[in-house]
């Protein structure tokens, strides 16, 4: 049986933060979100090399060995008054573990996770600096009243079909407990399936779709909208699937209590 995929709902570009105010979410093809970042389409293109080197997840509960990940965090401080976040506004923290409470994340909340950092020549590229600006400057416009303090989680995928199936999402259709939620997609090759799924936290709404063009980024209101994505299966040997996802929370980092 032949699989049916459905395109994503893609957005203008103008007038983003007012779609993710009314809507919740909003999926931006690649050419925009070039443009959204003020960056050339290339410059994110060659980030992805930057995901053929990411060691195994050691932490699936599941047992799976199809994961692979690396992790950053920043801090985004607001800009001058009148314009968005600065590129020098953006800043990294040391390294540190990624936490979730049990409410956000029942299979792997309630543990630190320490994930291999991400290496330096992805951080330091000008696309890198100036995307993640526009993520922080999304979110202040977006969902903030007032100058905000952007607490920025960074999290480079690569789901494998190498054991027969792969699982971007083991823990289900969840929220993560933060602001914003942005999951772009970077490559897929030799896979079927990954079909994302949202829906409305507190409401009937629903919808399904495929992110195939590199480069494409589903953006949600993390307090309004929850999202999972199907496991992919190998349409050739050695298929794959790379995502970025990216958190701003404002009021800190999530972590254990003390």
């Amino acid at each position: 049986m032949s699989q049916v995929t459905f395109s994503p709902p893609y957005a203008q570009l103008g007038g983003l933060a007012q779609q993710l105010q009314s809507a919740g979410h909003a999926v931006v093809r690649p050419q925009d979100v070039a443009a959204w970042a003020g960056v050339e389409l290339a410059g994110l293109q060659a980030l992805g090399a930057g995901w053929n080197d990411l060691p195994p997840d050691e932490f699936l509960k599941d047992g799976g060995r199809y994961r692979r990940r690396r992790h950053a965090s920043f801090v985004a401080e607001p800009g001058a008054v009148g314009e968005p976040f600065a590129l020098h506004a953006l800043h990294a923290v040391p390294h540190r573990a990624h936490w979730q409470p049990l409410e956000y994340n029942a299979l792997h909340g309630g543990m630190e996770r320490w994930f291999a950092p991400m290496e330096e020549t992805v951080l330091a590229a000008p696309a890198w600096q100036r995307l993640m600006a526009a993520l922080a400057g999304l979110a202040q416009s977006a969902l903030a009243s007032t100058p905000e303090r952007w607490f920025m989680e960074a999290h480079q995928f690569r789901i494998d079909t190498a054991g027969g199936i792969g699982r971007p999402t083991p823990e289900g259709a969840h929220r993560d407990g933060v602001d914003l939620v942005a999951v772009f997609l970077v490559a897929r090759e030799g896979v079927k399936g990954g079909e994302t799924r949202i829906f409305e936290a507190s409401g009937p709404f629903g919808q399904r779709f495929t992110l195939t063009e590199p480069w494409s980024v589903l953006l949600l209101d993390d307090a309004r909208m929850i999202h999972e994505t199907t496991p992919i299966q190998p349409l050739a040997e050695g298929g794959w699937r790379d995502t970025l996802v990216v958190t701003c929370r404002r009021g800190g980092f999530q972590q254990a209590a003390s």
